[in-house]
């Protein structure tokens, strides 16, 4: 009985790890991420080292019965800035397996308070419902295909880059809906760690939509990707509510 008991778990192990590989598989084609991709970053309050944020996919999941990405970001403040203000973020965001619409959005923030945010997508009702604390608030308009503040960024990665191009989707964090904008500066070849990438400068316009980095209300976000089939993010730029900051991309797993 035993025996037969390690070979069933054995088979349904089997069966398991295919499926992952399928998803992964139908769900990455003709993407420029996977499952398992990682980025760590440094980043700088002026010239502080006053955090560590890191960029990650998580294995596909099952959101309402349909395949999802996970995408999560996390942000935590450096020893130095620690014993001064504690900051703890996480975001997730899941989108549909072809990328066409965000499905779920939660982020909590740990600072001296907890703050424990959702957002759910209604594609039926074409609403979106905000909670904090688990009150909702009234749910707002969907525009077609509209993306969550932190997916958003993923589905601007899929798009080959090109000078003056500008990218456009809706995005929503429950609050609003907006048209969110990116527009391809040009190319420039910038030096992050210590190492020289050739890069796109693009310059996202998200509204009022906050989220990811809740910059000032005039100041430009500039993001630096590489400019190769994976477009990833080595650096970021921002004025934000108490000064300005800097992402430098320091390892990819």
């Amino acid at each position: 009985m035993q025996y037969r008991q390690r070979q069933l778990t054995q088979v349904f192990f089997v069966i398991s790890l295919l499926i992952l590989m399928a998803g992964r598989s139908m769900a990455s084609e003709h993407l420029p991420f996977w499952p398992g991709e990682k980025f760590h970053y440094t980043v700088y309050w002026t010239t502080i080292e006053a955090a560590e944020a890191t960029l990650e996919i998580l294995p596909m999941e099952k959101i309402d019965g349909k395949a999802a990405w996970h995408f999560v970001m996390t942000a935590k403040t450096s020893p130095l800035v620690e014993h001064i203000y504690p900051v703890y973020d996480r975001m997730d965001a899941y989108a549909d397996a072809d990328m066409t619409h965000a499905l779920l959005y939660k982020e909590r923030k740990e600072t001296r308070k907890t703050k424990d945010v959702s957002v759910t997508f209604d594609w039926k009702a074409q609403k979106a419902t905000y909670s904090k604390k688990r009150k909702k608030r009234a749910p707002v308009a969907l525009l077609p295909g509209a993306f969550d503040p932190l997916s958003i960024f993923y589905f601007f990665r899929i798009h080959e880059l090109k000078q003056n191009m500008e990218i456009t989707r809706p995005v929503s964090d429950g609050k609003r809906c907006v048209m969110g904008k990116a527009r391809v500066v040009g190319r420039q070849k910038v030096l992050v760690s210590g190492k020289e990438f050739d890069t796109w400068l693009v310059e996202p316009e998200l509204g009022q939509i906050g989220g990811v980095f809740e910059k000032s209300p005039n100041a430009k976000l500039q993001i630096w990707v590489t400019a190769d089939t994976r477009r990833i993010p080595v650096l970021i730029k921002s004025e934000v509510v108490v000064g300005s900051f800097t992402a430098e991309l320091d390892s990819i797993e």
